[in-house]
């Protein structure tokens, strides 16, 4: 933390600040995940080379379109790239070259400096899903989302211990104008939070006043020099940057915020069917977008994004936690790698309806493959439903416990003289067992991973207590962290001033629903 950060965190509200804080309750949240596990590689050597040389011609010969953005044209031909109307054909090796100004990782400062987390290296950051206009719960099915879903959302987020970031869109919140609404989103992750967050990206404007909020929440020397948000850049494959995508990244990189820059492809309509072909298509996208915030300004941290699903070629149906997609993770995040690039991929993505067992066995194949790709920042990680259509109450903490399982893998396996317990099998020696030994007792309370949800009774206890399945258990849990939330402290002067600029910029413009 830069000098000028540590005094700015101590702003206004003085007494008042110290007292709230020493009153808050704050629930545990565990540390982002550092692997000490090896990273699955799919590619040999001669096949990354082929894709990397594939990807510089697609860059140098068929180009990409930057939409509606004369600026960004002019960037690019001052650097060299041959710009014919709206298309930009960067010669070999200049997008590459303008990427290694990015940082290989990055610190995201949250409000509680102990939720801050790292992002690059060998770091997983688990963040929830992302996008939905709908909700669903047990009770009252498949609706529109509310701001007040949302802000609930901002809450089962805050109190599960195995998400370390708030996320960004948890669901769009219908009942606000869509010109405000970025402004009542930030706002729940800032004051409902203490966790890192994204910003809004529908508009530069809206990224704007997520800057600016910031500014209010942190100090304005403090977000000059450092990373107090994560937002997602979605190019429109194939090879497409429009001007609504493009204009937050530049109001977030100018401002030294990151970007995630990120491939929207589903497989066979929007990249190629084959697997090669995509990862080629993906790195000569990411290269365009990773290399164009580096022109805005050199430095600026940034994140290789792959959000790949397949097709259901007798439908059209996007299809999840397909062995083609997870091929697609491990191939990325070599290619990620090699750039010296924090990698984006992965979730807990499925097509179902329903948080059912096809819901369970999609998102399990995208999470195992995300851990095991080398994935630095997991958006999605819990509550996707439907396709990205639906966030889901029971999906959201049904996903939120398993992601201690991720946590527990990526520990690797002791070898150290506990992890060895030669001692155990002497004491207990053949014919008997561990139960009662000195090493089990030293280690039982953590020698396995435990849900928090998932039943584990005999079948007549289960049945005693009224035959639950996981639904209706997640349900409940819904509803027992919804009654417990409590707000983490914030600094009055600082509630206040957030208060006061939401209020002024929605009082500002009209209401638009479009």
């Amino acid at each position: 933390m830069s000098e000028a950060g540590t005094r700015r965190r101590g702003r206004g509200g003085g007494g008042a600040a110290r007292r709230a804080a020493r009153t808050a309750v704050s629930f545990e949240t565990a540390r982002y995940i550092e692997r000490n596990i090896p990273n699955f590689e799919i590619l040999n050597e001669e096949a990354l080379e082929i894709i990397e040389t594939n990807a510089e011609t697609v860059l140098e010969e068929i180009g990409v379109n930057f939409v509606n953005n004369p600026a960004a044209l002019d960037r690019w031909r001052e650097a060299g790239a041959d710009v014919d109307d709206e298309r930009v054909r960067i010669p070999r090796g200049l997008a590459r070259k303008l990427c290694s100004t990015a940082p290989s990782r990055f610190v995201q400062h949250a409000r509680n400096p102990e939720r801050n987390v790292e992002i690059g290296g060998k770091s997983l950051v688990l963040a929830p899903v992302y996008g939905p206009p709908f909700v669903r719960d047990a009770q009252g099915g498949r609706r529109y989302a509310t701001i007040e879903d949302f802000r609930n959302f901002v809450k089962l987020g805050y109190m599960s211990k195995w998400l370390h970031h708030s996320g960004g869109t948890l669901c769009e919140p219908t009942d606000v104008p869509v010109n405000k609404r970025h402004l009542d989103m930030v706002h729940a992750h800032m004051t409902l939070s203490d966790k890192p967050f994204m910003g809004s990206v529908t508009e530069a404007s809206r990224a704007q006043d997520s800057v600016d909020m910031c500014k209010i929440l942190f100090g304005e020397d403090f977000v000059r020099q450092n990373a107090v948000m994560t937002s997602l850049i979605n190019i429109n494959s194939p090879l497409t940057f429009d001007d609504v995508m493009m204009g937050s990244l530049e109001v977030y990189a100018s401002n030294n915020q990151a970007c995630v820059i990120s491939p929207f492809i589903i497989g066979g309509a929007m990249a190629p069917v084959s697997v090669a072909g995509t990862l080629t298509q993906a790195l000569a996208e990411v290269l365009a977008g990773v290399a164009y915030s580096q022109l805005v300004r050199p430095g600026a941290p940034v994140v290789f994004g792959t959000f790949v699903t397949t097709i259901a070629m007798n439908s059209g149906a996007p299809t999840f936690g397909t062995p083609e997609a997870s091929q697609v993770i491990y191939g990325a995040g070599q290619l990620a790698r090699r750039l010296n690039l924090p990698f984006r991929s992965g979730g807990a993505l499925c097509g179902s309806k329903l948080p059912d067992a096809q819901a369970a066995y999609e998102s399990a194949n995208t999470l195992n493959a995300a851990l095991l790709g080398g994935v630095n920042f997991m958006l999605h990680a819990c509550g996707w439903l439907e396709g990205g259509l639906v966030s889901s109450y029971e999906k959201f903490v049904i996903d939120a416990d398993q992601l201690g399982v991720l946590h527990r893998l990526a520990e690797g396996v002791a070898i150290d003289e506990n992890g060895q317990a030669m001692g155990a099998m002497r004491e207990v020696g053949p014919g008997g067992h561990y139960l009662g030994c000195e090493h089990t007792q030293a280690n039982f309370k953590n020698a396995f991973w435990l849900t928090d949800l998932l039943d584990y009774k005999p079948f007549e206890t289960w049945q005693e207590e009224g035959a639950q399945d996981t639904v209706a258990l997640a349900s409940k849990r819904v509803a027992e962290l919804l009654a417990q939330y409590e707000q983490p402290a914030l600094d009055p002067a600082i509630a206040q001033a957030l208060d006061e600029f939401v209020a002024s910029r929605k009082a500002s413009m009209p209401d638009a629903f479009v």
